[in-house]
């Protein structure tokens, strides 16, 4: 069985598969083993708790070969396997996983003589890959190893609504979707293999469409990206008039394709550039042929990373506020400025309420080559820590933190904490100069008085382009 440890085990336990309805039995359900229906007990349909999809444990885990026990008095039920022990208490909400407490969202319930447990919970506990069709009830779990990928969906243009229990052939070394994102009126796509996209106009309405065959999401991918229990996802863009909004699903489950739909306001021409080195773009904004190239035509790249989004709302503020908001406010006000400088290009590791990895982010930057990375923080600390502070990790940064830290200080208005060294996997794993700006403390009601304010954030993203510019020698 794979062991997982505490931090992730709670990590995996914040996720929940929702389909239409509460409290209620799903009619008919199935449940599916590497493509092996199993057989559900007397009361042991798959149930909808608050949006939380609930299996009987026993039949899952008895298939996998776990050693199960029922304290009936005190309600327990405890799962057993080389060497890791979950215990999940019927009405409870905190489990113990090796004897560390974990909350689930949803509390295990007993319906007749069958204990039902959360469906994400228990089956990220022995590895599987989980999958929800919502058209036949049915909950699809494979195995690691088993080869096997399914997935089915709604039936709209970015779905085909399958059906099928098993997919009629097993897709092998596809392609992982790991992140999807637009800024700068481009869409772009980050993939861990060579893909190569099939793009297509339709109308009534306008949308732009981007199949990946070969390809599914990637097992983080709804750790900060909204993806649904039918694999499907949005992102709403705004600041851009054509487009209203970029969809995505998987589309077909032979061969395994992921669609991306651009919904536009009006047909418009665009280009598509994919070197096969994990980046797919699809730029907006020309109707030539020649296509526009983050850092071609001799221009500056730089990467602008807002920390944290979507799952991880980072330091929360004394007044309730979320970081990743501060964060992704910063960067967007950034990438306005930006925008006005001719010599410079940039790429947004998310421009929404998503959540890249700290391995996509910095994958970003390095595929693209950037010349320089620049992630946008708030600290949290004491409630009398106050002030910015700038961290590197490689001494190649030293001067680019020495930079932006000058200007971050004058912009802010904050005290000066100084530039700090510090092992941060964005500073530490990119190969350009990169640093992480703490723009002020949360935990302080001073900053975090002005911290959400639009003229500090107004200042400090001056600051930064500031900043870039000097250390890029662009006037």
């Amino acid at each position: 069985m794979k062991k997982i440890g505490l931090v992730l085990v709670m990590f995996l336990c914040s996720f929940v598969f929702i389909f239409p309805g509460m409290g209620h039995a799903a009619s008919n359900t199935s449940i599916y083993l590497d493509g092996k229906a199993l057989n559900l007990p007397k009361n042991g349909e798959v149930q909808n708790v608050n949006g939380n999809v609930m299996i009987p444990i026993r039949v899952v885990v008895e298939e996998l070969g776990f050693n199960v026990n029922w304290d009936k008095v005190t309600r327990t039920v405890t799962i057993q396997q080389s060497g890791t022990t979950m215990k999940l208490v019927v009405d409870n909400k905190m489990a113990t996983v090796n004897d560390n407490q974990v909350k689930l969202l949803v509390a295990p319930i007993l319906k007749g003589d069958t204990t039902l447990v959360p469906l994400r919970f228990i089956s990220e506990q022995v590895g599987l890959t989980v999958q929800w069709n919502n058209e036949t009830k049915s909950a699809y779990l494979i195995t690691p190893n088993s080869g096997n990928e399914n997935g089915s969906g709604g039936n709209d243009d970015s779905n085909n609504g399958s059906t099928n229990p098993t997919p009629p052939d097993v897709n092998v070394n596809l392609a992982s979707i790991g992140g999807i994102s637009f800024s700068d009126n481009k869409l772009m796509i980050a993939t861990d293999k060579n893909v190569t996209p099939n793009i297509f106009k339709l109308t009534g309405p306008d949308r732009l469409v981007v199949d990946l065959p070969n390809a599914k999401f990637s097992d983080t991918f709804s750790n900060g990206q909204m993806l649904d229990s039918n694999m499907n996802g949005y992102i709403d863009v705004e600041g851009y008039p054509d487009v209203s909004k970029i969809r995505y699903s998987l589309f077909s489950d032979s061969p395994s394709t992921i669609r991306v739909v651009i919904d536009l306001t009006k047909s418009i021409n665009y280009t598509l550039t994919n070197d096969n080195d994990g980046l797919i773009f699809v730029d907006l904004n020309s109707d030539s042929s020649t296509p526009s190239v983050p850092g071609g035509s001799g221009k500056k790249l730089v990467v602008i990373d807002a920390g944290h989004g979507g799952t991880d709302p980072g330091a929360i503020s004394v007044t309730k506020k979320k970081e990743k908001d501060f964060n992704l406010a910063v960067v967007l006000k950034v990438e306005q400025l930006l925008k006005n400088e001719p010599e410079i290009d940039y790429v947004l590791t998310r421009s929404g309420d998503t959540y890249p990895t700290l391995q996509d982010r910095v994958k970003i930057a390095n595929d693209l080559n950037a010349d320089i990375f620049i992630s946008i923080h708030a600290n949290s600390g004491s409630a009398t820590a106050s002030g910015v502070e700038t961290y590197y990790t490689r001494k190649e940064s030293i001067e680019l933190a020495n930079v932006m830290h000058k200007y971050l200080v004058s912009s802010s208005g904050l005290t000066d904490r100084k530039v700090r060294s510090k092992s941060l996997h964005v500073t530490r794993e990119t190969k350009m100069p990169a640093v992480l700006l703490e723009c002020g403390y949360l935990s302080n009601p001073k900053d975090d008085a002005v911290l959400y304010t639009e003229s500090f954030q107004n200042s400090v993203a001056a600051g930064v382009v500031k900043g870039i510019k000097e250390y890029l020698g662009v006037n």
